[in-house]
């Protein structure tokens, strides 16, 4: 009897100990947190930086958005943001784990209906480009990229073990056949398209460099995705590529529209962190107050 009562003393002494803790960290401190967090200066940010224009919430300065139609064009109108690996979803952040080895694509199987294989961070990169260039009416080349914006990377078979001796055989990996190769050939043998199954990994990959400007006039930010997914910024100087678009749909000067981009450009935090950058979502409220679209 003794023994009961003292472990019904133990399990009394739990439940309290339980209770007290539920109340201190379940109730008390995240009340205490929501109080101090509606102070002025925390308040914005602690519910979630919401841009508003005329009491309507248009966006997040913390989040990234993509400025499309509802097919997925981009507005000629707005400033265009930099790329989403899952889609500026803020609920499925993330990047695509995508490395510079990444250069040799999976081609689709024309067998099956609408594959269109796994593109390669390289194709992708280089496919941005030329987009992001046509867009803005500026040359999309890259270096390591065909003209067709896909990776410019070869296959080459030797003679001999280990890559040596003498090249028999030549494929251009990301380039399905028909397809006509970017390069017609490589150290005096013609280059082939690449075949849908084929294994190429026995021949040694070479990415091609091309004549491409070694400073391309499409910027990193504009072809890469931020490790986020949801970045808000971008450089200054995407933003100056898309400068001359912008003014010509909204009726307006270049300098016009630098001058804006100018006002809403923020300086490295603390003088030295960081990069430069531009918020997208705020640049183009300023943007519709300012220069209003017209069709």
């Amino acid at each position: 009897m003794r023994t009961l009562l003292i472990s019904l003393r133990h399990h009394l002494a739990a439940l309290r100990m339980l209770l007290a803790f539920t109340v201190i960290c379940g109730i008390a401190y995240p009340l205490a947190i929501t109080a101090i967090a509606q102070l002025p200066g925390l308040h914005n940010r602690a519910n979630g930086s919401a841009v508003s224009v005329d009491g309507r919430v248009v966006g997040s300065a913390l989040l990234g958005q993509a400025f499309t139609d509802a097919h997925g064009n981009p507005f000629v109108q707005y400033f265009q943001s930099r790329p989403s690996a899952g889609g500026y979803d803020p609920t499925a952040t993330g990047a695509s784990n995508l490395g510079p080895e990444s250069i040799v694509d999976t081609l689709p199987d024309p067998s099956v209906k609408d594959d269109t294989g796994t593109q390669s961070l390289l194709t992708r990169v280089c496919a941005r480009s030329l987009t992001v260039g046509t867009f803005n009416g500026v040359d999309g080349a890259r270096p390591y990229c065909t003209p067709d914006g896909v990776g410019a990377v070869l296959a080459v078979f030797w003679s001999g073990p280990g890559y040596h001796g003498h090249v028999v055989r030549v494929i251009s990996v990301n380039q399905a056949c028909p397809e006509a190769s970017f390069l017609a050939e490589y150290h005096g043998v013609r280059v082939q398209c690449a075949r849908h199954g084929r294994d190429y990994t026995r021949g040694q990959i070479i990415p091609i460099r091309g004549s491409a400007p070694a400073h391309p006039a499409v910027p990193a930010d504009a072809v890469t995705a931020s490790g986020s997914g949801v970045d808000p910024n971008i450089s200054p100087a995407y933003a100056r590529l898309q400068e001359a678009r912008i003014a010509a749909a909204r009726g307006a000067t270049v300098a016009q529209i630098d001058a804006l981009v100018r006002q809403h450009t923020a300086g490295r935090d603390l003088g030295f962190l960081g990069e430069p950058r531009v918020n997208v979502l705020q640049l183009n409220i300023a943007l519709d107050q300012t220069y209003p679209y017209r069709k």
